[in-house]
């Protein structure tokens, strides 16, 4: 068999093909990106609490992932002659060719999403709802960012998928590579020639969004990004040294700060909390100890929303906030959940954020300011805790306690007049505790209200106003340090015998 090199080369200007690639280009591009956008909302839909939601969601991905492309091609670019009102568009075979590819790949793209999303770690959208971030800005601003850089190279690999899958949109005669081509060989027969030169321009389109997408994942990729010091004057430096961040936001009158009725909560069959009491006046510093699983975590988690009570109220500065159904307070905790800020035990820090983004997010969101204003408070916190010349760094490039300054910072940044601390120092290594726990007292001297998880004790006792000692569920006893140390509850001085109070 002779091989045309001749025709073959002369193929590679051929204005028929490059206008094809062009068409296969638009094609692709515009089904990737329609679908990466419905597919999120279609993974979101499926991930739904909502069971009508997800089920839909549902069904949309099993019933176009089941459907050959072929079929679904076909139907499509025939559907104006059951609704003729369809054959102003679908009767464009560019047109019904981008509907098919678009309805097909967005459930396959939306799985994607899903595996994005499901990366995404739970404390990142509990640190959102802690900030009073509503559902859609935690998916704008945290959940998305993330989700579409773990999900980015499946999604790159999706795109070359499509890329190739246009070439059957030539059975409703749109003029793409492989159309042109099959055109070509049925007038000279030089099938292998012609086909060589289909292959060659879609290796050459996939080569180029390939490399394209490369640097797309690794501009997203912030571990490769190289931190920036913190640009500022010996003036600026100075004022922001000198500078003190906004009042907290206080409620007048003499009520308690938080007040606890109640409060009951069951995970399944295991009743976590059983009817516990505690009132925190304004500028009571409240250490919360006893053994793991005595419901410690699970009671500072009712106080801002983050776990919904099966019984009982949370009352703000005397008035309701959180509560079950029939209580008369409502279940979510609203804008009022500003006034109440949280420091994780696994610090929860935004990851695709800088230092100083984190700490700027919520004032941001909730308009709180000019971007100047808020940007000299947050790093007049930054300040505060020992991070300023660390401002332009990433979550990934701090250690462990450093990590959790940044964290205290961003929550005193929307300036709460209550702060909760869940086992602060728990996730750090011994020698950077001490660090957190400086701030901490710190906090403690400024009169800050604060409710403090910990397994510290001597930290416990020398801050705090009352220290709290629970045990499966209840709270066996509320009273000042010195009277809990000398306790003769027999629960509290074997408790006490085995950990360390200096």
């Amino acid at each position: 068999m002779h091989f045309d090199w001749d025709y073959a080369v002369s193929l590679l200007w051929d204005t028929d093909f490059w206008k094809a690639c062009w068409v296969v280009v638009k094609l692709s591009t515009a089904t990737w990106v329609i679908g990466v956008a419905a597919g999120f909302l279609l993974a979101l839909g499926k991930q739904a609490k909502n069971p009508f939601v997800s089920r839909l969601a549902g069904l949309y991905i099993w019933f176009f992932r089941s459907l050959p492309l072929l079929v679904l091609l076909v139907f499509i670019y025939n559907l104006p002659q059951v609704f003729p009102a369809a054959g102003a568009l679908l009767s464009d075979p560019f047109y019904a060719g981008l509907t098919a590819l678009v309805v097909s790949e967005t459930a396959f793209i939306a799985e994607i999403h899903r595996g994005g999303i499901l990366g995404v770690p739970r404390g990142q959208i509990e640190a959102g709802r802690a900030l009073g971030i509503r559902y859609a800005g935690i998916q704008r601003m945290i959940v998305i960012p993330q989700a579409l850089r773990i999900a980015l190279p499946a999604l790159s690999n999706e795109f070359i998928t499509i890329a190739k899958l246009t070439s059957l949109v030539s059975v409703i005669s749109l003029a793409e590579i492989l159309l042109v081509g099959q055109r070509l060989y049925t007038q000279n027969f030089l099938v292998f020639e012609t086909m060589l030169a289909v292959a060659l321009y879609y290796v050459l389109i996939v080569t180029l969004f390939d490399k394209l997408l490369g640097w797309l994942e690794s501009h997203m990729n912030i571990l490769r990004r190289a931190p920036k010091p913190l640009a500022l004057d010996e003036s600026a430096r100075r004022e922001i040294q000198e500078g003190q961040s906004g009042p907290a936001l206080t409620a007048a009158g003499d009520a308690p700060a938080l007040e606890v009725r109640q409060a009951r909560k069951r995970f399944g069959d295991h009743e976590v909390l059983k009817g516990i009491d505690l009132t925190v006046k304004a500028g009571e510093v409240i250490s919360i100890i006893g053994p793991s699983g005595s419901g410690k975590t699970s009671l500072i988690r009712t106080l801002n929303g983050l776990e919904t009570l099966d019984g009982g109220e949370v009352l703000l500065h005397g008035k309701p906030f959180l509560g079950s159904p029939g209580t008369g307070a409502q279940a979510g905790p609203g804008d009022r959940i500003l006034d109440i800020g949280m420091v994780f035990q696994s610090f929860n820090l935004f990851p695709h954020k800088t230092v100083l983004q984190n700490v700027m997010l919520a004032p941001e969101y909730h308009g709180r300011g000019s971007a100047g204003v808020l940007r000299r408070e947050a790093l007049v916190l930054l300040n505060k805790v020992g991070m300023l010349d660390h401002a332009h760094k990433y979550p990934h490039q701090l250690s462990g306690g450093q990590q959790q300054r940044v964290a205290i910072a961003r929550a005193l940044a929307m300036r709460p007049s209550i702060m909760l601390f869940d086992e602060p120092t728990s996730a750090l290594d011994p020698e950077l505790v001490a660090e957190v726990l400086k701030v901490v007292e710190t906090l403690a001297r400024e009169g800050m209200t604060m409710l403090i998880v910990t397994h510290e004790m001597g930290f416990a006792f020398k801050v705090s106003d009352r220290v709290v000692f629970m045990e499966t569920g209840r709270v066996l006893l509320d009273a000042p340090p010195a009277d809990v140390l000398a306790s003769e509850d027999p629960r509290v001085k074997d408790f006490l015998s085995h950990v360390h109070v200096s």
